[in-house]
Formats: C-alpha cells, structure tokens, sequence
C-alpha cells in the first residue's frame, strides 16, 4: 500500500507538472499574442497619425497653392483693368480729336476692335491662370487620395 500511496504522489506530482508547465505556456503564449496585439495597435496608430498629418500637409500645400493662384489672377486683373483704363482714356482723346463724323467712327471702330481683342486675349490669360491655379491647387490632395487608395489595396 505504500507503493500504491507513492505512486499516486508521483503521478499527481507529474500531473500537477505537466499541468503547471501547460498553464505557464498558455500564460505565456496570452501574454505573447495581447503584447503582439498592443504592439499592431499602436503601429496602426502611429500609421494613422502619420497619414493623418501627412493630410493636413496636403490642405495647407492645397490652400497655399489656390491663395497663389487667387493672387495671380488678382494682380492680372489689376493689370488689364488698368491697361483698359488707360486704353480707353487715350481713345477718348483720340475721339475728341476727331475732325469728322467719317473719322470718329473710324476711330471709334478701330478702338472697340482693340478693346474687344485685348478682351478675348486676357480672357485666354485669365484662363489658363485659372486652370492652373485649380491643377496646382488639387495636385496635393490627388497625391494623398492615390496614397490612400495604394495603401488600402496593399492592406488587402
């Protein structure tokens, strides 16, 4: 009976070993996967701050081109205003100048050609500032948006 008592001390010792041993992997393989876990948490967040700044770069980049652009336009439409003004101050001289009606209307004619050509000319100007303004202005955000969409194929 005494072997009998042993031998069950022994297989409960071994049990309780084997038992101990398979609770220290469990416990150590829960805190192996939660630490994986916080670790992938926290580089997804570090990941979303930095594209999240990286967004806002893109809007400032955005408005600091649209604000160039709105410039641009500002000081071409001063530019042509004045030009206008002083176009049509000088053909007012040259009307008042005029010794006939013949001659007045000429220069009259003459005058709404020019006026209505440097018109067609600083609209095409105005265009094309305008397009590029827009182009520049929308460039940044284009690149973030294919960024984005790059990084969110990737994670598939």
């Amino acid at each position: 009976m005494a072997d009998a008592a042993e031998t069950v001390k022994k297989t409960a010792e071994q049990t309780t070993a084997k038992v101990q041993a398979q609770a220290e992997n469990i416990q150590a393989a829960g805190a192996k996967a939660f630490r994986e876990g916080v670790d992938k948490s926290v580089a997804s967040l570090t990941q979303l701050n930095a594209h999240g700044k990286k967004n806002l770069e893109a809007v400032v980049e955005s408005a600091a081109a649209a604000q160039k652009g709105a410039e641009a336009l500002s000081q071409e439409t001063l530019a042509f205003s004045k030009k206008s003004w002083e176009d049509g101050v000088a053909a007012a001289q040259s009307l008042s100048q005029a010794r006939s009606v013949q001659e007045l209307v000429e220069l009259q004619t003459s005058w709404a050609k020019s006026a209505a050509e440097a018109y067609l000319a600083q609209f095409g100007k105005t265009t094309e500032i305008l397009t590029a303004s827009v182009k520049d202005s929308f460039k940044p955000i284009n690149e973030r948006v294919t960024a984005t969409v790059e990084s969110f194929q990737a994670s598939r």
